[in-house]
């Protein structure tokens, strides 16, 4: 017996996460949005999990481009994170207009500018889990900002990365 989804959700609430725009470009059009169900899986090699529900429009151009890239989030993107999780009604290849400054790495998926850093994937499995795919690529490229902190979320609000440091006397 499994509790309802909205309990499920409710208990999420509690479990902070770095916030990030998962990004891709499939036939000239990019696409992204904004996830907290990221996860590192391996070290050697280098690999890390998203977890897309399969109605983000994000969804199927990650799986048919077969890369993404993972943007870490710092608290001066907080504008990107709502546009890209749908809060202003802005879509597909829109999102990237006039917010962020992007580039790209080695497969060609958005990258966004003054994150803490954003790695750069090859999609090399797909696993089908209730109403998400697991996407799970390997880091072929990264850029990192030494000087960038992560934007959280926690208990449905984001939170700056400094006040974490605060938090535990390291600022």
């Amino acid at each position: 017996m499994s509790i309802d989804a909205a309990a499920f959700k409710k208990g999420m609430r509690h479990l902070a996460a770095s916030v990030t725009l998962i990004t891709t470009r499939h036939h000239d059009l990019r696409g992204g949005l904004t996830a907290t169900a990221v996860c590192s899986v391996s070290a050697e090699p280098p690999q890390i999990l998203v977890c897309v529900n399969k109605t983000a429009s994000a969804h199927d151009p990650i799986g048919e481009a077969g890369f993404f890239c993972v943007n870490i989030l710092a608290p001066t993107h907080r504008k990107l994170a709502e546009r890209f999780a749908g809060m202003d009604g802005v879509e597909g290849d829109e999102r990237f207009r006039d917010l962020g400054d992007w580039s790209t790495l080695t497969t060609g998926a958005p990258v966004l500018k003054g994150c803490p850093v954003s790695f750069d994937c090859r999609l090399v499995t797909k696993v089908s889990a209730g109403t998400h795919t697991i996407y799970i690529g390997e880091i072929v490229d990264l850029v990192l900002d030494p000087a960038a902190t992560p934007l959280l979320y926690a208990d449905g609000s984001f939170v700056h990365g400094d006040l974490l440091k605060k938090a535990i006397g390291g600022g």
